[in-house]
This record gives C-alpha cells, structure tokens and sequence, in this order.
C-alpha cells in the first residue's frame, strides 16, 4: 500500500533563541512523521519547521508543536522584521503523496478547530481553506499584526473560523490552510537603502504589476546591515526561480546597487532547482528523468 505523504510547514515566531527554536521543532517529532528542516532567521526573527509524514500524525506532531510554543513564547516581548501574529504564526498544509487538496482543506478544519478549542487561540482558514475571498491572502489576514489584533477581532468580517474574538494575551492568532507548494526565496542586495529595496520589491510583487505569482517585501536586516527581498513564489512553475533571481538583478543594478547572495528558506520541491539548472545551463533537453538518482529511485520503487 503507497504511504499517504502530507507536509506542514509552521512558521514560529522565534528565530533567535536555540533552546527555544530546538525545544518546539523536537516536540513536533514522533512516530509516522518526520521533521525534515528547521530554518531560522535572526533579523526576522521567524523559523520555518518542515514536518512530513502520514495526515493523521502530522496533525498530532502540529498540537504537539503549538502546545511547546504557546508555554515558550510570548509575542509582547517579539521583536522581528517579519511581520507576525501568532507565536505560531501560520500552519500551511500541501498534498505530497496520495493525498488530495481536499485532504488538506479538511485536516486544516480539524487542526484548527483542535487548536482554538485546546489553547483558546483564535484560529483562520486561509487560502484554499478559506471561508470567504478576503481570508485566501494571508497578508490580508495579519495586516495590523499582533498588537492590532485585539481590536481587529472584534469586527464582524473577522470573527475568526474557530474560537472566540478574544486573541490569547501572549501567543495571538494563527491561521491554517491548505496550498500548493511554495517557495520562500531572499535575495539579499549591498545596500542599507530600505526606500530603494522597497521599491525594487514593488516592481517585482505581482500585485502591483510586476511578476505573476511573486509576493514580495523589503526588509533591513540590521545584524548583516544590508536590506533584503523577502518573496513567496505561489507558481514556482510559471514564475521560475531563475526569472525572478534575474528581475531583483537589473531593479537592483538599475539604482546602482549590487546583489549580495540568495537564499531557500525551508524546502523546495526538486523541480524548481532543475528548472534553474536547465534555463542557467540552456540545456534543450532536460527533466528528471535527466539525473540519475531519480532513476535509481524509480527502479527501486519499481521493484518493491
């Protein structure tokens, strides 16, 4: 029988300390699945956990994960470039392996039920879980983050999907949804101009013209003293990696400024690094097929 693969990817509003960050990523391990990743950024002040595994253990390993965070963090005291509203912030839930988006839609339900229920923390739907248009973007969702939450709540368009309008004092709100794969891709650039990396962010965010399926935001990044592109690619297969890699380039040399390096946050589905391999390379042919680990992994699927 083939194993039914979901992944979670909560994001953590804490990026700085070690104890803390290792303490919730361990809680969210156990048996059928497996905690494969934990990205931390110190600016930020954020970590992405990647949990995969059988959709009835991910979702124990996820209470696991918020019970461990709400007891260790404590958003009055948060600091961070990133905006945030929960000390879990986000809950995303993507189909991997014989499992359906309407698997995820339906688990995302009952995690978040489980989760406003079990920590008296207000819980929204986003994107395909989503209730109404106004929750898909999470963006809509946090605008006015934390501290702007106890107000926010009490409106009527934002009685939240599970729980009451009363946001927890010390872990806020979360949201959970199902979605397809992303990618959360930053490129760093030699400069301490936030106005300018602003504006090289706005000229690349799909929503004010740029790229299709592109969010993006600029950031300082104090620690390094250099500003930052942060971006979630919604369709890294119709807005490749390399396009927008090259976009952020010639925004960046059009105002005299350098780009310093890039980085994944979290993980990304092997086709979106082949894709970039192939248009740097110009390679005519090529696809997985093309490498030969994935054929070995085929043969030996095969074979069982």
């Amino acid at each position: 029988m083939k194993p039914r693969l979901v992944e979670s990817v909560p994001n953590i509003s804490e990026g700085r300390s070690s104890s803390v960050i290792n303490a919730i990523a361990h809680a969210a391990r156990g048996e059928g699945r497996h905690v494969l990743d934990v990205d931390s950024d110190v600016d930020h002040n954020r970590s992405v956990i990647t949990i995969v595994g059988e959709p009835a253990m991910v979702a124990v390993g996820i209470d696991h994960l918020v019970e461990e965070a709400v007891t260790r963090i404590d958003l009055t005291k948060h600091r961070g470039e990133h905006p945030r509203m929960g000390a879990v912030d986000v809950i995303p839930l993507i189909p991997i392996h014989n499992v359906s988006m309407e698997d995820c839609i339906a688990l995302s339900r009952q995690v978040g039920k489980t989760i406003a229920e079990k920590y008296e923390i207000p819980v929204y739907l986003y994107e395909e879980s989503a209730t109404n248009e106004t929750r898909q973007n999470l963006a809509t969702i946090r605008k006015g983050e934390f501290e702007g939450f106890f107000e926010k709540v009490k409106k009527p368009e934002w009685k939240p999907d599970f729980g009451t309008a009363k946001v927890h004092p010390t872990a806020g709100v979360t949201a959970i949804g199902a979605r397809q794969f992303l990618v959360a891709y930053n490129i760093n650039l030699e400069t301490t101009d936030l106005i300018t990396a602003k504006k090289i962010a706005a000229a690349v965010r799909g929503s004010s013209g740029g790229l299709h399926d592109v969010k993006a935001l600029a950031f300082a990044l104090e620690e390094r003293n250099i500003v930052q592109i942060s971006m979630n690619l919604t369709n890294y297969k119709k807005t490749p990696i390399l396009r927008v890699f090259e976009m952020v380039k010639n925004e960046a040399e059009h105002h005299g400024i350098s780009v310093l390096d890039s980085e994944i946050v979290g993980m990304v589905p092997r086709e979106a690094v082949y894709a970039v391999a192939s248009a740097v390379l110009r390679m005519e042919k090529f696809s997985r097929m093309s490498v030969l680990e994935e054929r070995i992994e085929d043969v030996l699927r095969n074979n069982h």
